[in-house]
């Protein structure tokens, strides 16, 4: 094979390569927000926020287990992350939403409103108190496994997989996993499916409307905390990078389907792989105006986005 021919092929694998990886992980961030929408069609601000929170809580983790065999500290301190991040997104719904919402998530302007003005005002807390407590300097997890990579070679084209990218895009894929299972086959799962189809109908028989809602912004922002802990294995924390995210987010909920949680799975992982492949066209600086010229085409094509209101429970 010709040398400029090669030189070529591997780029462009190796940028395919990395934006699957990298979409694995947009994908789990979205997953997260789809399924509050998904069940409480809360419009949540913070949610970037809530990652940077898994992002530190995962940094301190592994301070802490330094020592210990570097792909069991980054599973641990992600999981770690999430359980964390499920309390606070559970206090916040009690103590906060659910004041702002009411018990059922109806769909009145008035509730969109303020909760347009709680979440974003939850933002701007959370980003100063992380100001205050971790400062600004950017932090990342210390792995070896961010300076590491496997090689793969066939026909004289060489491609390398960042292990850290790689633990954390296989970890992404089993939390996805686990969370459809846990929507489609529990019994819990079912209650939160029938808050979000009829919430008034679920009530009349016997589901508990307002604990579902709980369970489901707590469970929506610990995945998004758990997908910022992963982040934090190759990408630097700092206070502010939630609105960075946040953006991703909102455009892989809306590219999937709003409401379904495996559309946003497919949302993310898209823009994860259009914000790679445009770096071998344009400079970095111009990724997220490729990542909505693509948002834009594909809704002008499909209005309801990928998987539409037929997978919307899903």
């Amino acid at each position: 094979m010709d040398d400029t021919l090669v030189v070529l092929v591997e780029t462009v694998l190796q940028t395919l390569a990395a934006g699957i990886l990298v979409g694995f992980l947009y994908g789990l961030m979205c997953v997260g927000l789809g399924m509050i929408f998904g069940v409480m069609r809360v419009i949540n601000f913070a949610q970037g926020d809530f990652m940077m929170l898994g992002m530190y809580v995962a940094i301190v983790a592994a301070g802490m287990l330094a020592g210990t065999n570097p792909y069991v500290m980054v599973v641990i301190s992600a999981l770690l992350a999430g359980v964390a991040i499920f309390v606070a997104g559970y206090l916040v719904q009690s103590l906060l939403l659910s004041r702002a919402t009411g018990t059922l998530a109806t769909g009145g302007g008035d509730g969109h409103y303020t909760q347009l003005v709680l979440t974003l005002g939850l933002a701007l807390v959370l980003q100063n108190a992380a100001l205050i407590i971790f400062g600004s300097t950017p932090r990342t997890i210390a792995s070896p496994l961010a300076s590491q990579a496997w090689e793969l070679s066939f026909a004289n084209v060489y491609i390398f997989l960042n292990q850290g990218r790689v633990l954390a895009a296989g970890f992404a894929i089993l939390v996805s996993a686990a969370l459809f299972i846990f929507v489609t086959r529990t019994s819990l799962g079912r209650a939160l499916r029938a808050a979000s189809d009829n919430p008034t109908a679920a009530l009349y028989v016997g589901v508990r409307v307002e604990n579902a809602y709980r369970i489901a912004f707590a469970l929506g922002t610990a995945i998004t905390a758990i997908a910022g802990a992963l982040l934090a294995v190759s990408y630097t924390a700092q206070p502010f990078i939630g609105l960075e995210f946040v953006i991703v987010m909102y455009a892989g909920v809306v590219l999937g389907g709003m409401g379904s949680i495996l559309g946003a799975f497919w949302g993310g992982m898209t823009i994860g792989v259009v914000q790679q492949l445009s770096t071998l066209l344009l400079p970095t600086q111009l990724q997220n105006t490729t990542i909505f010229v693509v948002f834009l085409a594909i809704l002008l094509l499909r209005p309801e986005g990928f998987f539409g209101r037929s997978a919307e429970r899903t």
